[in-house]
Order: structure tokens, then sequence, then C-alpha cells
């Protein structure tokens, strides 16, 4: 299994995926002919707008995609993909038209064959077994919250530290540790903004500019450096 999982597209003051770009094509190696793109998690814009933003990346390390919207069979399009990448955006709005689609059995299929899989934000947190500890609004009902479960930890995207002065509220970390309390045999890792976590295999490792803050119940929150191996977390992993 091989997985390319970051917590986000866009550093601040960045181009469009540029922090990205080298562990994409270190990834993806020797250009895959067919690489499909979920753009499911847009809302605000159209799914051809998503795919060319995508592509125009994309095609600057000499791949091309295509988006699944396009094919009038998207189960057929995941089993002929050669690789298979699932932009960010809302990740109810993902996960109800994954399902819509039918398409959980056969991405895992592909993914479990081998088959490449990237995902950043929403495309991340449906890689988990499910989407509790996503940072979305429940904009939709995707008729529960169970996802591709490719790897056996939650991730939560974007994970930030801040808590503004004068602010009441619970803050990321807060929130999280309530999703442990009521879910002690599952991790949480907190990706901050320029982290992504490679999987080849039985080996995991952080890699990126940024440590990520690991979460599990019974355990101390602690930072995990970049390039640390986090094999341990695949324990009894699909």
């Amino acid at each position: 299994m091989r997985l390319l999982l970051l917590s986000n597209s866009t550093n601040a003051g960045e181009e469009y995926l540029a922090w990205a770009k080298e562990p994409i094509k270190d990834f993806l190696g020797n250009r895959p002919s067919s690489i499909l793109f979920i753009p499911y998690a847009a809302v605000r814009f159209d799914y051809e707008a998503y795919e060319t933003k995508v592509n125009a990346v994309f095609s600057e390390m000499g791949y091309t995609v295509q988006s699944i919207h396009r094919t009038p069979n998207p189960i057929q399009a995941v089993e002929k993909a050669e690789a298979i990448v699932v932009g960010g955006g809302n990740t109810w709005r993902l996960l109800q038209m994954m399902r819509k689609q039918c398409l959980f059995p056969s991405i895992k299929s592909k993914v479990a064959s081998g088959t490449p899989y990237i995902g950043w934000s929403a495309g991340s947190n449906v890689a988990c077994p499910s989407i509790k500890t996503t940072n979305d609004m429940p904009v939709v009902d995707p008729r529960g919250f169970n996802a591709l479960n490719l790897v056996p930890f939650q991730i939560n995207p974007h994970f930030l530290d801040v808590h503004p002065e004068g602010f009441g509220g619970e803050t990321r970390e807060d929130r999280i540790l309530e999703f442990i309390e009521l879910n002690p045999q599952t991790c949480v890792l907190g990706l901050r903004e320029g982290c992504l976590l490679k999987r080849e295999g039985d080996a995991l490792k952080l890699i990126g500019s940024k440590t990520m803050r690991l979460f599990r119940n019974g355990w101390i929150t602690r930072e995990v450096s970049p390039g640390e191996d986090l094999s341990f977390l695949l324990k009894n992993a699909p």
C-alpha cells in the first residue's frame, strides 16, 4: 500500500501545491499515464475549475490528471487508474459523493493492490477509518462517518496551536482530547501546514517542514519531527 497524505495544498505566500511538488514527484516516480482526480470536496467552485487547477501543477511535474466527473462509469475509472488523487475542500461533501458513486470498494481494492493514493486535507481525512476528526462543518449528511480505512489512525489536517487572546472556546487540541477520551484505542495525528505522511507498505514516516502532534488516550501527547519513523502506528493496519 502506497499513500501520500498531506495536511494542506497551499502554504501561506506560496503557489498552489508548490511545497508538495518534490515529494509528489518522488512518490509517483516514472509518470503514470492515467492519474485519476477526485474533485468531490469542491463546494464553491466547479469540478472543471478544480481539475484545471490541479492539472496545471501536475503537468509541471510531467503528469496529466483527469477528473472522475468526466467519465460515465466512475467505478471503471478507478479500476483503470494508475494513481488516485483526492483533493481538499469539504470532507462531508466528499464522503457523500464518494458514497453516492459507490467508490469505496474499488478504491480500497486498488490501493490495497499497490496503486498510489495521494490526498490533501479532505482527501487525507477520507483515508482514515472515519471523518470524525475533520475541521469542516457538516454541510451535508453523508449517511455515516466511516471512510476508506486505509490507515488505522485519524488525521486532523491544518492543525493549529493558536489560542487567541480573549477566545473562550475550545482549542483544536481540546477537541482532539475529547475525541481520544471517547475513542481510547485510536491515535490522532495533528498535521500542521507543510506536513505530510508517506506510507510505503509497512513503513510510515513524517515528511515536511513542521513537526506534528501525536495524541492517544493514556499516552503523553508529544511532538513528532520530520523524518521520524512512525511505522508502529500501522500495527493491525489494513
